[in-house]
């Protein structure tokens, strides 16, 4: 007889933690969104701007991060460039302005 009534409280606790606890981690998880969604952005940029470098150098983009050097936003791009006679691929990296 005790062990249904132990579960009911239980649950009972459980859902009224879940509704207590609830708006602070939305409003946690809201605020983390909207810092991710600006660095999404910049990412996006230097993704792109990382694609125009790697073809300008007939390369592949390895990787594509935001920085800040100097107090300027910048891109840092890494390219892998093929090698010749077969050999294995350079890796050149650029830092190119953000904007």
């Amino acid at each position: 007889m005790k062990m249904p009534r132990y579960t009911f409280r239980s649950a009972i606790m459980a859902l009224c933690a879940l509704g207590v606890l609830a708006p602070a981690v939305q409003a946690v998880s809201s605020a983390r969104s909207q810092e991710q969604g600006t660095m999404v952005v910049a990412a996006a940029d230097c993704y792109a701007i990382g694609q125009r470098v790697a073809s300008q150098n007939g390369g592949t983009l390895a990787r594509a991060s935001a920085s800040t050097q100097g107090g300027q936003p910048v891109c840092v791009i890494v390219v892998l460039v093929p090698g010749k006679d077969g050999q294995r691929p350079r890796r050149a990296e650029f830092v190119v302005p953000q904007n």
